[in-house]
């Protein structure tokens, strides 16, 4: 008789596709309807940060930025264990779950474009990219 048991992923050694951190967990850079610049438009692209551990992590200090160089710094948010926040595009009060960088214009390229999360000390932490074609 053989037995099989399951690992948690922390279990294998030398394992790279542990689950990180923080990540950027999902992004929509193409509001839904047409892009009309209304502030519901706006917020309705986003991006999710993802904090894959138990303890809250401070974000104070940490950036989140696109290809053209527009960026938000995260300011005195604490996200919390096991949690996601969502960072729009628009405008509106920022709380525990939903974050807002208060711009009256896109950000996120429908087509193509990368998402860059730094820390507070400049390091890459994440980049989620849409749309690019691996031949130039």
């Amino acid at each position: 008789m053989v037995s099989i048991v399951a690992l948690p992923a922390s279990a294998h050694e030398g394992d790279r596709h542990r689950t990180p951190r923080v990540e950027i967990s999902a992004v929509q850079a193409d509001s839904p309807g047409r892009d009309n610049r209304t502030n519901r438009s706006l917020n309705s692209e986003w991006v999710e940060i993802t904090n894959n551990t138990r303890h809250a992590i401070n974000l104070n200090g940490w950036t989140l930025k696109d290809e053209d160089g527009h960026r938000y710094k995260f300011n005195d948010y604490r996200l919390a264990g096991r949690s996601t926040v969502r960072v729009h595009t628009g405008e509106g009060r920022d709380n525990r779950t939903d974050l807002y960088q208060d711009r009256r214009n896109y950000v996120w390229d429908n087509r193509s474009d990368t998402a860059t999360l730094r820390d507070d000390r400049g390091r890459t932490i994440d980049t989620e990219s849409w749309g690019h074609h691996h031949h130039r």
